[in-house]
């Protein structure tokens, strides 16, 4: 957990506190939102690059305060709590700041063409740094609805558990603003319509979950039953139970709709009744399932795990495990299925690699991160330098191929790409074994160097496309032949039978 925290730390931009633990971070992108003169200086960048997006943000942030909410004894028994503290407060602060007035949510910062060529240190940084922004006329109801999810979310911990009113406060009273911005600018419309530069990064195809979330999140953080009902009026509307079984993630919490729904809204049975159908279909790879499983066994979904194995196997484990604390009969079930996922990540694979980066011999030593490398040229990034400079502690990479292989290659984004969602998971993960007191991970008791692997080579395109063709040539000609001769296949069975007529 201590490093999973150092690893959101690494993740940093703007004015670094006294008490950084990273030594090769420095100050960064200290005039952010100088273009739209407000102050978007600070957060988080995304990945191992320098953007700076709200919509994971806040899907990381909600994630991780539900989950500290649940078992904060983890953090407390870990003595992380203080680390908990300062990596929430460094997120939400700049959510706050990203939403100026009551009408404005900034929902970028940073150019994709021109942050992605560059590669080195947070210290030559290119610029500009242009901000966007969603407000009435230019809807993005999905990220301001996300948005208002994690502050009331957090809002409600800071109450509850890091017992700091005065900081509930202040959250809950931007979630307020945010939410109403998000339920009443109309016509309700995904970000990427206002912002289409972002759909390459952060692609959001409805807003319904998103705006069933947070009304969730705002009924948590205030008890007021009117957010229960918009929550239980979204549901229905939006035909939420009736969509087909997907995955958790960033761009839709339909499935944390189900489970947070059920523990918030106990009498009302769609909830845990859609949640048990996710959760059931997916674990037993029932029909309508998205999800298999590896021969390793780490759950492997269509459309999800080919960019990033790890995390929706991370997501549907902990949201296993929260609907676990709601529903006896199935708990021992979805625990199960929760620790197979977690033992996976933790070095119980083929590759015995801990997918963690700089805690154990055989975690990732590559992560796909331009601070991180040390290296500035673009197009050698695998090799200059040959390994990475600095270790990124605590970071979760994307995570082995469907045939349980890690390659450890920086170029790699898919299998060494790290991200702030990554990690937000894996915070919960941990937060429930320590709650739980759970045996080591396997990672302790692995002394192996990780498995040699090496990819198989790969014709191109073109040269796959000349070989059919000539190979659909040659059985055409064929046929051809035999047809003419009556020498083979069907022709020689009916020439064979003509003559012992004859005979």
């Amino acid at each position: 957990m201590n490093v999973s925290l150092w690893f959101y730390e690494a993740q940093r931009s703007g004015k670094l506190p006294s008490d950084n633990r990273v030594p090769w971070r420095h100050d960064s992108a200290l005039n952010d939102g100088s273009d739209n003169n407000v102050n978007l200086v600070g957060g988080y960048y995304d990945a191992g690059d320098y953007l700076k997006f709200s919509l994971p943000l806040a899907y990381s942030l909600t994630s991780i305060a539900w989950s500290a909410s649940v078992w904060f004894d983890g953090y407390q028994k870990a003595n992380q709590v203080h680390y908990l503290d300062s990596m929430l407060r460094w997120g939400l602060d700049w959510l706050i700041q990203a939403h100026p007035d009551d009408n404005t949510f900034y929902v970028q910062v940073g150019d994709g063409d021109i942050d992605n060529n560059y590669w080195g240190p947070d210290t030559g940084i290119p610029t500009p740094r242009p901000s966007y922004q969603v407000n009435r006329t230019a809807v993005g109801t999905d990220a301001v609805a996300l948005a208002s999810a994690a502050l009331a979310s957090a809002s409600f911990l800071y109450k509850n558990g890091l017992n700091d009113t005065d900081y509930s406060n202040k959250l809950l009273q931007n979630a307020v603003s945010l939410f109403n911005l998000a339920y009443t600018a109309q016509p309700r419309n995904v970000y990427t319509k206002a912002i289409p530069a972002i759909a390459e990064f952060y692609n959001t195809n409805n807003y319904t979950s998103q705006l069933t979330y947070a009304a969730l999140w705002m009924y948590k953080a205030t008890g007021n039953s009117t957010y229960r009902d918009m929550a239980s009026n979204f549901f229905d509307q939006f035909a939420l139970g009736s969509q087909p079984v997907g995955v958790l993630d960033w761009s839709d919490q339909t499935n944390a709709v189900f489970v947070l729904g059920a523990e918030l809204d106990s009498s009302n049975t769609k909830y845990a009744n859609a949640a048990r159908k996710v959760l059931d279909t997916i674990i037993n790879t029932a029909s309508g399932s998205p999800c298999t499983f590896t021969k390793g066994g780490l759950l492997w979904c269509d459309g999800y795990s080919k960019s990033n194995s790890l995390v929706p196997a991370q997501d549907m484990a902990l949201l296993a495990l929260l609907y676990a604390e709601l529903d006896s009969t199935r708990a021992d079930s979805y625990r199960r299925f929760a620790q197979g996922q977690i033992d996976y990540l933790l070095g119980k694979n083929y590759m015995l690699t801990p997918y963690v980066v700089g805690i154990h011999m055989n975690s990732p030593r590559n992560p796909h991160h331009a601070g991180a490398s040390g290296g500035t040229d673009i197009n050698n990034i695998d090799t200059s330098p040959p390994e990475e400079k600095y270790v990124l502690y605590g970071a979760i990479v994307g995570g082995p191929d469907g045939d349980d292989l890690f390659f450890d290659e920086r170029n790699d984004w898919a299998q060494t790409e790290v991200a702030l969602d990554y990690n937000a998971p894996f915070q919960g993960l941990i937060a429930y074994q320590l709650s739980t007191n759970a045996s080591d991970p396997p990672y302790v008791t692995i002394t192996q160097p990780r498995p040699k692997v090496t990819r198989g080579k790969k014709f191109p395109g073109w040269l796959i496309a000349v070989i059919v063709i000539v190979v659909l040539f040659v059985i055409a000609l064929t046929s051809y032949l035999c047809w003419w001769k009556r020498g083979c296949g069907l022709f020689n069975r009916k020439g064979n039978y003509n003559r012992a007529v004859a005979a």
